[in-house]
């Protein structure tokens, strides 16, 4: 069994010296799967004494980032999905002010601090707005890891410059850093840290390592002895033990699976009814099959037999249809179902019948640049899905989206996603390059990881590549393994190749297809609208020279022009001699 992430836990809070306590806190270590794709999270809220009702404030937001953090997208990062949760909190606290009798004086409303940690894999995430704190104890110090969002105005005024439910909009602090057993973390109010010296904390750590409960309810009441007349809360995680980077597996029970043999026609297997071999490879075996319960049609596919024995590689079979599960678009293809256990590792999808884009671009040579359109909006819808859910598809080729009867598009094929959520718990091994070569964006040659920007270069070729029957790069991008190289390719005028296709189309498609991330559009929605309707820009453009669009042409043709010059002259020479 893989070692888990294991964590002990103190907590104490007292009203102190006043009537009420408007702190509030809170912890969550949920069972598996979301202990692995979530982690563990601690939050704690410190209401402001200006407000009579910021204790409200601070038990909905730390209720909320505890329930409402664990129900986003495991695909998502921590930082995504617990931004959003706080995000979406700050909204409603805001909203609760300008519907009460507070609304022109925020601050008597909901508004409160809030300071939590949410430790995943081998890291701690750390989200802050306000004066509360989080400390790390670094050998016999405490190291503060957050920053306090309070404005000093002398020894005896200040407030604080940035709280939950202030404005409608709030900046959250963020920062992430690796965890090792036996780290400990602090959170503490102002009451606290403010009364009770750095040793005395370190010093009571030690004291009641085997009671951390004990420990927090040492530095509540040392604070409260010191004389502080505020509310006190500390909350003290202890780091028991972290799982490395290899012994992290989503899918530990499957994959303990016995592998299927390969399958033959007519066979019978695990409830299915083999009908024809789709496609084999390296990489996969496919075939369609039919479901003995129901009989309906899908695809089977089993790992290849010369990766079988390899780690990492059945991992990321596995998260293929992990991550299928998790996507809900008509344009990509949906996982089925298994009601019944499984008798061995394999994954089902929909069957679709179809042809792939690769097999209609060989059909539809030099397609129209209206019929083009449509096919790349449907995909930018498929990978919009994928992009919703911090995926990245990073295998985009005509090969890999299939069209049907009816025309509607789908992406398939996910044995090369890149899943945010997943890819926080360790690396996902190996430097192999998982796409196409001739799809890929250049970062993933230089070495960097893919992003939505690297889908939206795959979608960019394929549709240059739908138009004029050739890549954008020609053959050099898949040679260009090193940055510097790379940014030495010239683009091709799509227009070169296909004169029916607009300047402004062809900008936008280079757009789409340039060698530097930041240089292409920053959402696919931009480019997907840019095919469609001309930008000012664009449609004033002149068509740049032929020197700086191909320069090799260029130069060919000016060789050739010399050298009919000088086969003129010395014609004209001779004839005179």
């Amino acid at each position: 069994m893989a070692q888990q992430l294991t964590v002990s836990i103190g907590q104490a809070s007292s009203p102190g010296r006043k009537p009420v306590n408007q702190d509030f806190y809170g912890a969550l270590i949920p069972a598996e799967p979301l202990l692995i794709t979530k982690g563990i999270a601690l939050a704690l809220a410190d209401g402001i004494s200006s407000s009579d009702i910021s204790q409200v404030a601070s038990e909905s937001a730390v209720k909320s980032f505890l329930t409402d953090y664990y129900c986003t997208s495991e695909a998502w990062s921590v930082k995504s999905s617990a931004q959003r949760v706080i995000a979406a909190t700050n909204s409603w606290l805001h909203a609760e002010t300008r519907r009460s009798d507070y609304r022109y004086d925020r601050d008597k409303g909901y508004v409160c601090t809030l300071s939590a940690l949410v430790i995943k894999g081998a890291a701690a995430h750390l989200f802050h707005i306000g004066d509360s704190r989080i400390y790390r104890l670094a050998g016999a110090s405490l190291e503060q890891l957050t920053e306090d969002h309070r404005v000093r105005l002398s020894a005896e005024q200040s407030y604080l410059g940035r709280a939950l439910g202030v404005n409608p909009q709030v900046e959250i602090d963020y920062l992430s850093v690796p965890i090792g057993s036996g780290d400990l973390f602090v959170l503490a109010t102002d009451g606290v840290y403010e009364h009770v010296a750095h040793r005395f904390v370190v010093q009571t750590l030690r004291d009641h390592g085997d009671d951390l409960d004990a420990a927090a309810r040492a530095i509540v009441g040392e604070a409260f002895n010191n004389g502080s007349d505020d509310n006190l809360t500390v909350q003290v995680v202890r780091i028991e033990s972290v799982p490395g980077a290899d012994s992290i597996d989503l899918f530990e029970r499957v994959a303990e699976l016995p592998l299927p043999p390969l399958l033959e026609p007519r066979a019978e297997f695990d409830g299915y009814r083999i009908i024809r071999e789709l496609h084999g490879s390296s990489r996969s075996h496919i075939y369609l099959a039919s479901d003995l319960a129901t009989g309906e049609l899908v695809v089977l596919k089993i790992p290849s037999a010369d990766l079988r024995d390899d780690p990492e590689y059945r991992k990321r079979f596995m998260l293929e249809e992990w991550a299928a599960r998790r996507i809900d678009s008509p344009h990509v293809l949906k996982p089925c179902v298994v009601q019944r256990p499984r008798s061995y590792l394999y994954v089902t999808f929909e069957y679709i019948e179809g042809q792939t884009l690769a097999q209609w671009m060989i059909d539809h040579p030099r397609a129209e640049l209206e019929t083009v359109r449509g096919l790349i909006e449907q995909i930018a819808k498929g990978l919009y899905a994928f992009h919703r859910k911090e995926m990245v598809h990073q295998d985009l080729r005509p090969a890999n989206v299939l069209i049907d009867r009816s025309g509607t598009v789908k992406i398939i094929d996910f044995g090369s996603v890149r899943v945010a959520g997943v890819a926080e718990l360790g690396p996902a091994g190996g430097d192999e390059l998982l796409g196409t070569v001739q799809y890929m964006a250049p970062e993933y040659f230089a070495g960097q990881g893919g992003s939505a920007l690297s889908d939206q270069f795959s979608l960019g070729v394929i549709a240059y590549q739908m138009l004029t029957g050739r890549l954008p790069y020609g053959a050099e991008l898949a040679r260009a393994n090193q940055a510097l190289k790379s940014r030495k390719l010239r683009y091709s005028a799509a227009a070169d190749h296909n004169a029916k296709v607009p300047v402004w189309v062809d900008r936008a498609l280079q757009r789409a297809v340039s060698l530097d991330p930041a240089k292409r559009y920053p959402a696919l929605s931009e480019f997907v609208h840019d095919l469609r309707h001309p930008r000012a820009d664009y449609l004033d453009a002149r068509p740049q020279p032929l020197a700086a669009r191909n320069p090799l042409l260029f130069l060919q043709l000016l060789s050739a022009l010399l050298a009919l010059i000088v086969v003129g002259l010395l014609a004209r020479l001779h004839g005179s001699i």
